[in-house]
This record gives structure tokens, C-alpha cells and sequence, in this order.
């Protein structure tokens, strides 16, 4: 389940390269099938605290921060408590369920394959989205956690992102404050007109269109 939005974690400074290729994904929904093991988190959360959350109800609107989504099912005052105990049953239980999507890795080499910087941009905490990453045999150049709708921007412009890929409105918003290309997909809760209202610039099912889509766009950039 996507992290509370937070002060980023320190990177060191990226100075991005004049005209390099630089793609930016989302991670839940856009590269991995988070909600079996968002789901298997959830019933230990429920287990814990005798907290009734519908948990279907959770998997299908993935995207927000985590905090968001506790504030449905507890009282202010409970929700950080919530998200600790959540947290520390993640590594054991989200990771394994947890899937990529059809495309996710051949769309990461195709960045790569170009020359280019392929960079995760997610509102989930770093230290998972890099368990999910590594387990999963997906490798981008930079994972950025703690980052939701517009807060990505920041750290897409900072990096020299042209191109900004996610499945909800909140990336749309995100791409647009860095200035990159938003492209959608409607793997996740979002659907194209959904996308294409919030401003989304190209929609794909999925994205085992993206590398075919990648090549047109580099070419189209290098004429």
C-alpha cells in the first residue's frame, strides 16, 4: 500500500544530462500487482487491532497514501499507530504475493535500451518499493519513495524526467508540475477518459504497448 507522504529520503544530487532519455514510473498498479500482498498486510492489520476494513474496498483504489486510507477505518488519533503496525508486517507478507505487470520489466529495459535513465517514483516507502523491485528482478536507475501527485513532480523535474508513466489521476498531476508527458495506463483504478480528463497526454491498456511506444517517441525527439 502506497506510504504516508513525506519529507523525501536524501539522495545524493542528480544533475540531470541535456536531452538524456528519462522515464519516470509509478510503482502499484503501473510495474507490480501490489494488491494480493496489500490485501495479506491488511488482514494482519485486522488480525492485530480488531479493526473490520474492507479490504477489497482497499486493493481497489490503490494510489493514495497509506495514512489516506487508515483515516477510513480509524480515528485520527489511531492512524499512525495503524501505519507502524502495517508497515512491519509488510516485508513478510505484501512482497511474495505481489506481481509485475505484464510489460513492467521489458518496459524498463526498453529505456535502458535506449541509452536512457529508467526512475521509480511512488508514493510507497523507499525501503519497500525497493523490496518489491529487487524481488521481482525489475531494475530502474533510482527509486524515490514517499511521494504522492504533485510531490512527485518535484522530484521528476529534479531528475530530468521527459516522460512521467502511472495509472492514477495523482501521476497525471504529478507529471504535469514536473512538465514531463504524462502516459497512462488503466492497469489500475483509473480509466482512460478518467486519465485523459486529469490531463494525461497518451493512455495504453497496459504496457507491453510502452517499449514500441518508447521507440516512436525517442526517434520523434532525436529528429
Amino acid at each position: 500500500m502506497a506510504s504516508t507522504v513525506q519529507h523525501p529520503v536524501h539522495h545524493p544530487v542528480h544533475h540531470p544530462v541535456p536531452n538524456l532519455l528519462t522515464v519516470g514510473f509509478d510503482l502499484d498498479m503501473t510495474l507490480i500487482d501490489s494488491r494480493p500482498g496489500i490485501a495479506a498486510a491488511y488482514r494482519v492489520l485486522v488480525a492485530e487491532t480488531g479493526v473490520p476494513i474492507d479490504i477489497d474496498l482497499v486493493v481497489s483504489r490503490l494510489g493514495p497514501p497509506l495514512e489516506a486510507e487508515l483515516a477510513h477505518w480509524f480515528p485520527a488519533d489511531k492512524v499512525p499507530a495503524a501505519a507502524g503496525l502495517y508497515r512491519a508486517a509488510y516485508p513478510d507478507h505484501a512482497i511474495a504475493p505481489s506481481t509485475a505487470l505484464a510489460g513492467a520489466r521489458e518496459s524498463v529495459a526498453a529505456v535502458r535500451a535506449l541509452g536512457g535513465r529508467a526512475i521509480v517514483v511512488t508514493a510507497k516507502n523507499e525501503a519497500h518499493a525497493k523490496l518489491h523491485l529487487s524481488y521481482l528482478g525489475i531494475e530502474p536507475d533510482t527509486v524515490i519513495g514517499s511521494l504522492w501527485a504533485e510531490a512527485k513532480g518535484e522530484a521528476l523535474r529534479e531528475q530530468g524526467a521527459q516522460v512521467y508513466v502511472g495509472d492514477h489521476t495523482g501521476d497525471v498531476r504529478g507529471a504535469r508540475v514536473a512538465g514531463a508527458l504524462s502516459l497512462g495506463v488503466t492497469t489500475g483504478p483509473c480509466d482512460a477518459a478518467e486519465l485523459r480528463t486529469a490531463g494525461a497526454d497518451v493512455v495504453l491498456e497496459d504496457l507491453t504497448g510502452f517499449p514500441a511506444w518508447l521507440a516512436a517517441f525517442e526517434a520523434d525527439r532525436a529528429a
